[in-house]
């Protein structure tokens, strides 16, 4: 408040207050206080008198000194840090009103006044309360937690009404998306001792507003379900327990007349419109009815589809060729921005990083045909100004960079920058990479922008199964595929389990010597315990050095060294001349050195590493045992797979792979060196289920020859996104076979009836869901068996779920 003399009353009120305060402190004992603007309404105007007029140098004061008062919790200094006023500055009115707005915009102060007395500026000020915690009642539908991480008061910051009204809102918000449009929210405030509150959301939740019909007027061409099938929104049911969908939400109802524009003009219907979408409530309001009312238009075919280009340094008639148009198709929406990113795609890889393509349209009623013309507005070539790396909290910026295939100062290229993306995806670091372009410091120059999200790099694996016999596998191990950042694998992992118990230790460096060498180095001992299967105990203890690298973008070769010593152990008596073991296990009993070298090649065509939808990948495998050591042979293997994506939720899969190895100096082929598959190699067989058996002893002996085909379809199950849930139908095909001739004949050189080598197919269908829960992906697999032989043994379910760390 202004302390003033009746002598001064005529003046004040012809003063504005900022005026006035310098006035009376210049001729009172009491400050004057330039003051936040009060709650009550402003004063009527009054007339300009002449007395009223002040010379300029009683306006401008010197200030002296500066007195804080009212501050509790906050420092002097931090309150003087904020005010734009020093000791020795000359004020005036304008000045004292930047002061109280400067202070009033921290937040910090219910109230602001600045006063001047005897020189010195007088701030008055009062503190804007802390909050003591944020209490949320009457809410059920959502959790706390929820509506704690949507306001922005939180306990132990400051307490302003601008905030409280923002979270109200906020709060409303969050309850018209879950589908509860009469949601009140009250705040309350609760004075507490030292200046401090606690802040009160009353919620009235209300009732869940449902969508009781949707219903279509003036649609021909499409049926009123065809057209709800495009909606997000639904029709309310007893069965959507797990979805949000089918609650009324106005902006869900806006992407839903976008979507239904899409369907449309994906279907030759350019000239589609939706004219209203009206949503009624019902009496008792439950629900509500909406009614969409449509234009469908005429079917529309395209017309001439042209490319034009500001000049020659881009071909149009190149240009023209990559469009996926073609004069007399069908008109699709979908195909306009497929043309366009295939024109701007093309014009990035020619180094225009900022072009712009603008299609015009024109349509032709008379002839249903849309003409459409596409200008290309090239800009000038671009360098890489510079590549910047976002998100990388744990990964080394090095490692980052090191993927990229383009570096500061090259010309700008769309195609390496995809392809450096695909690199970064491929890494297995990030759950996210997105790289964008920038415009630099000049017209010719462009920022890159790298932007990564780290997700979990180390891997805690559980593998449990279930056979058609109730024999359980679990399997456990330890992995970290990016070793302090450094993009280093390395390996510690024992597994125990009923097949395998094994201790394994791996290193790999991804860029030897600072190049574009992979090298790594192992050491392991396993056994295997295959006495369920064919009884006989495997073990195997050595190392090996590994080395890869590219060959080109896309092709990766990859060279090793192993030197093992293999043991094959069989229960006693087995192989005596009272035993039933057949020559073709105890032949193989021993302690045996492999010396082998071998390589393997891989193409990868695909077009995302993670998650293909078309594109292949080819990999040819090749062992040579015989580099000393005790086994002689060469093994070779080749898998193949292609994608095609149908859409983005239908994507087919085939994959093929073949492998054979024979010996050589007249070595036959050992039992730990055959093929055995079934299991997650061939769903629908146990592990080594399929392939030569012994019929006495129900031996599974492995094979010299395997090939096996999948085609797998994975099909949309209609889940929300977020539950991580995808669903594939497959159908395996395939056999394994071949023994040396020496293991399938007896002492009289006669076919062994009791060695059965079939080189038969078998063939499963089924059914795979893959989840990604919270403890980690889970994959469920239901096989039914289309094609086996009697002595084959099948399994008809198997899981396996891994977690992260």
């Amino acid at each position: 408040m202004i302390r003033q003399d009746a002598s001064v009353l005529p003046i004040a009120r012809r003063l504005s207050p900022s005026l006035l305060a310098l006035v009376v402190a210049a001729g009172l004992a009491g400050p004057a206080l330039a003051q936040t603007a009060p709650d009550s309404q402003p004063a009527p105007p009054v007339e300009a008198a002449p007395q009223a007029a002040v010379a300029p140098q009683e306006e401008r004061l010197q200030i002296n000194r500066i007195l804080v008062r009212g501050n509790q919790r906050i420092d002097q200094t931090t309150i003087l840090s904020y005010l734009p006023i020093q000791p020795g500055d000359v004020v005036d009115p304008a000045v004292l009103d930047v002061a109280v707005r400067t202070l009033t915009r921290t937040q910090l102060f219910a109230d602001v006044q600045l006063g001047v007395q005897n020189g010195d500026l007088i701030v008055e000020i009062v503190e804007n309360p802390i909050i003591n915690q944020v209490v949320f009642e009457g809410n059920s539908a959502l959790s706390e937690k929820k509506l704690t991480e949507e306001v922005t008061l939180k306990p132990r910051g400051i307490y302003t009404r601008a905030r409280v009204q923002e979270d109200v809102g906020k709060i409303v918000e969050l309850y018209r998306l879950s589908g509860r449009i009469s949601a009140t929210v009250t705040p309350k405030l609760v004075q507490l001792d030292q200046n401090r509150v606690d802040v009160v959301f009353e919620i009235d939740e209300g009732p869940e507003t449902g969508v009781r019909a949707i219903t279509f007027l003036g649609n021909q061409a499409f049926s009123d379900t065809d057209l709800r099938e495009v909606m997000v929104t639904q029709q309310s049911a007893w069965y959507r327990l797990f979805t949000t969908n089918d609650n009324y939400d106005p902006n869900r109802l806006d992407y839903d007349r976008e979507q239904l524009r899409k369907f449309y003009t994906n279907r030759g219907y350019y000239d589609f419109r939706v004219l209203s979408a009206i949503a009624e409530l019902s009496p008792d309001d439950s629900a509500f009815g909406i009614t969409m009312t449509v234009d469908e238009g005429d079917r529309y075919n395209f017309g001439t589809v042209d490319v034009v280009t500001e000049n020659d340094r881009l071909n149009p008639e190149f240009l023209k060729l990559l469009l996926p148009i073609k004069s007399g198709d069908l008109y699709e929406s979908d195909k306009i921005e497929t043309a366009v990113d295939a024109l701007t795609f093309a014009a990035g890889s020619a180094g225009y990083a900022f072009v712009e393509i603008e299609p015009s349209y024109r349509a032709n009623p008379e002839t249903d045909t849309v003409d459409v013309t596409f200008n290309v507005k090239e800009g000038q070539r671009v360098y890489v100004d510079r590549i910047n790396i976002i998100g990388n909290t744990r990964t080394l910026d090095n490692v980052v960079r090191r993927e990229m295939m383009l570096t500061e100062g090259d010309a700008f290229n769309r195609t390496l920058l995809e392809r450096s993306r695909n690199n970064l995806r491929a890494l297995g670091f990030f759950k996210d990479v997105t790289v964008e372009e920038a415009r630099g410091s000049a017209p010719d120059r462009s920022v890159v922008n790298v932007t990564v999200e780290e997700q979990p790099t180390g891997e805690l694996s559980v593998g449990a199964g279930f056979s058609s016999i109730d024999s359980f596998v679990v399997n456990l191990g330890i992995t970290e595929r990016n070793f302090r950042g450094r993009g280093q694998n390395v390996v510690a992992r024992v597994e125990w389990g009923s097949l395998r118990q094994q201790v394994d230790f791996r290193f790999t460096e991804p860029k030897f010597l600072g190049r574009d060498l992979r090298a790594g180095f192992d050491a392991f001992h396993s056994r295997y315990d295959l006495s369920e299967y064919s009884s006989y105990d495997y073990r195997s203890t050595g190392g090996g050095v590994r080395l890869s690298y590219p060959l080109n973008g896309y092709t990766l070769l990859s060279t090793r060294y192993f030197l093992k010593s293999d043991e094959i152990i069989v229960p006693q008596g087995y192989c005596n001349a009272n035993g039933q073991g057949s020559t073709a296990l105890c032949d193989q009993v021993g302690s045996f050195l492999n010396s082998s070298a071998g390589y393997t090649l891989i193409v990868d065509r695909r077009n995302d590493p993670i998650r293909p939808t078309r594109g292949w990948t080819g990999r040819l495998i090749q062992d040579f045992a015989g580099l000393g050591g005790d086994v002689n042979y060469v093994k070779t293997e080749a898998e193949v797979s292609a994608y095609w994506g149908i859409t983005p939720n239908w994507i087919v899969t085939a994959s093929a792979s073949t492998g054979y190895i024979g010996g050589w100096g007249g070595d036959p082929i050992r039992i730990n060196d055959r093929f055995f598959k079934g299991g997650n190699s061939f769903r629908g067989f146990e592990t080594a289920g399929l392939g030569p058996r012994d019929l006495t002893t129900t031996d599974a002996l492995g094979g010299n020859f395997y090939a096996i085909g999948t085609l797998e379809l994975t099909v949309p199950n209609f889940l929300p996104e977020q539950y991580g849930i995808r669903t594939s139908l497959f159908a395996d095909v395939g056999t394994v076979g071949v023994l040396d001739d020496r293991y399938t004949v007896n002492s009289q050189g006669n076919p062994d009836p009791t060695i059965v080598d079939d080189l038969e197919l078998r063939a499963t269908a089924g059914l795979s869901i893959h989840w990604r829960s919270p403890m980690g992906p889970i994959r469920f697999d239901l096989s039914h068996i289309l094609g086996k032989e009697e002595y084959d043994k099948t399994e008809t379910f198997r899981f396996s779920t891994s977690t992260q760390f």
